[in-house]
């Protein structure tokens, strides 16, 4: 197929933190040295922000260093951090505040703000576009482009028009191919480009396997008598069991909003657990209800989240192309923030590249190289240091659970200062963590009640999700038997349950048990891709625009 071609001394996948971070911060390097680029940042949702969902309280020291003047350019950090209440929830109804001193000083939040980070990222890209950089919203990368030496050259968009069976319509439109000097990958968690080049350049050889959870967020318009702007309340333990790490938050935004979610680890061993109803029945509990009875729901969203950290970071650089961000997974968990360390990653990646590109005052004419200036950088920056301190804080959960791990990670963080003389690793891999059905207890959920708790489908709606309904399904299956012949024999299919958005469902024919997927239904969580115990499911983007349409998540 003959496709039209652009080219670009950078392409960028993804405008999130990361990736938005990158575009300002080449640009600015280039008018620094008076000298000119072209970039370009690819976008899948519908608008920049579309698909950005995060709780979130935003440490803003990469924004200072970005831009210094970032009041004075109106960014959307306007609630500051007034309060942290963290709450260890031992039962459906009773839960103890913890003193300051037993948590671990990660966890505390002076000096942040609670944003939408979808809206900050609509900041960004408006300050990038002054700069100079074009963004392209609606239009996925859909294949990585690979140079005759091997090395990357750039991507092309994803086809539009195509049916369910893959053929054009009559509204078909080839996708581009966007050539670059340097592609950087933005994805975000579980990006499926960041994937493939982290196999085909086994840029994980020297790390642990990635370690994953799924965050359920919700916003809600609450009693102004029960809001208090500025309020940050974290809490562990119910309704997750023993063997089931994870944590939930409560936010309190302006405009007498407060975000509410759940974070489930997805190294969870129960087949029959469903994340989405263990954070409805979360809502249930009288620390958290106190706040949304008589309130209203206005939105909902979840998100894979990549938190092995330090010790499960890829190489980040190869040939031509760089990932950064959570396509990397550069979260620091032991904060349980992202987006400051992603954007410092995108910051570091942009002088790299510029060292290469501007050079003795002409833009380089090839960048095949691999950037071995932004590992030197990394090294060397607050960010390496930020989560080498906190490398053990998974781990740790792991290894010991919930309560003594968190007791390690305190002592840790409080006292050494992340300086401890160990290194605790997790080699094993989520989606090999579930037992058999028969192995394991059933949960009884209770039913929705519409107040606090709620279906999926109603939900799904919420996130005003949207997908061409004639076009080729994007979760693939690589043989379509196992769902039935392994998965639903062995672990009762748990598709059904993992997914937050329904789109997996068994259906009892009289030929037997057949799987049906609701791709229109997908939030682009990516929880299947991960989680899927016989990994048979590899998520793909689908046409430009589908998916949520997030206005201030």
């Amino acid at each position: 197929m003959e496709r039209e071609s652009m080219e670009f001394d950078v392409v960028i996948v993804g405008a999130g933190p990361s990736g938005l971070s990158t575009a300002c911060r080449l640009m600015q390097l280039a008018q620094e040295k008076q000298q000119e680029l072209m970039v370009c940042v690819v976008e899948k949702g519908s608008e920049v922000g579309a698909h950005i969902l995060s709780g979130a309280v935003f440490e803003p020291r990469s924004l200072n260093e970005l831009f210094p003047d970032w009041q004075e350019k109106n960014a959307p950090l306007t609630t500051k951090v007034t309060g942290d209440d963290i709450y260890l929830l031992n039962g459906e109804d009773s839960g103890i505040k913890l003193p300051g001193f037993t948590v671990p000083k990660t966890m505390h939040n002076e000096g942040n703000y609670i944003v939408s980070m979808g809206n900050v990222c609509r900041w960004l890209a408006e300050q990038a576009e002054q700069l100079g950089v074009e963004i392209f919203p609606g239009f996925p990368a859909q294949e990585v482009i690979y140079n005759d030496d091997g090395s990357v050259g750039g991507i092309i968009t994803g086809d539009m028009g195509l049916d369910a069976e893959g053929q054009p319509k009559d509204s078909f439109m080839p996708g581009m191919e966007l050539r670059a000097k340097y592609t950087v990958f933005a994805e975000g968690c579980r990006g499926h480009l960041g994937k493939e080049l982290i196999e085909k350049f086994d840029l994980a050889a020297d790390a642990s396997p990635q370690h994953y959870g799924i965050g359920f967020k919700e916003i809600w318009d609450i009693d102004p008598e029960k809001h208090q702007e500025g309020l940050v309340v974290h809490t562990a333990g119910w309704p997750l069991d023993k063997d089931t790490n994870g944590g939930g938050y409560l936010y309190h935004a302006e405009n007498n909003q407060v975000f509410v979610g759940l974070i489930v680890d997805l190294n969870y061993s129960n087949p029959h657990l469903s994340p989405f109803d263990e954070f409805q029945r979360y809502k249930h509990h009288p620390k958290i209800s106190q706040y949304l009875k008589g309130g209203k729901r206005v939105s909902y969203g979840a998100r894979a989240m990549a938190k092995g950290g330090f010790n499960s970071l890829p190489k980040m650089t190869m040939p031509g192309a760089l990932l950064v961000g959570c396509d990397a997974g550069t979260i620091n968990f032991a904060k349980i923030k992202g987006n400051h360390t992603a954007m410092k990653s995108g910051m570091l990646a942009a002088e790299a590249i510029a060292e290469a590109l501007l050079l003795e005052g002409a833009v380089a004419e090839e960048g095949k190289q691999d950037l071995t200036n932004f590992t030197e950088k990394y090294q060397n920056s607050w960010l390496y240091d930020e989560l080498y301190s906190t490398r053990n804080f998974g781990p740790a959960m792991h290894k010991f659970g919930t309560f003594l791990g968190g007791a390690y990670n305190t002592i840790d963080q409080n006292i050494f200062g992340g300086k401890l003389p160990f290194n605790f690793k997790d080699d094993s891999l989520d989606h090999q963590q579930l037992k058999l059905a028969s192995e394991a207890p059933v949960i009884a959920y209770p039913k929705p009640d519409n107040e606090l708790s709620f279906d999926k489908l109603s939900s799904v709606f919420l996130s005003n999700t949207n997908h061409e309904e004639e076009q080729p399904c994007h979760l693939k299956l690589k043989d379509k038997d196992i769902p039935i012949s392994v998965n639903l024999a062995k672990y009762d299919e748990p598709a059904q349950r993992y997914c937050p958005a329904g789109v997996y469902e068994i259906e009892q024919a009289e030929e037997g048990a057949k799987l049906i997927i609701n791709a229109q239904n997908c939030i682009h969580c990516k929880t299947c891709d991960i989680k899927d115990p016989s990994q048979n499911i590899t998520w793909v983007t689908p046409e430009g625009t589908g998916g949520p349409n997030y206005p201030n998540m």
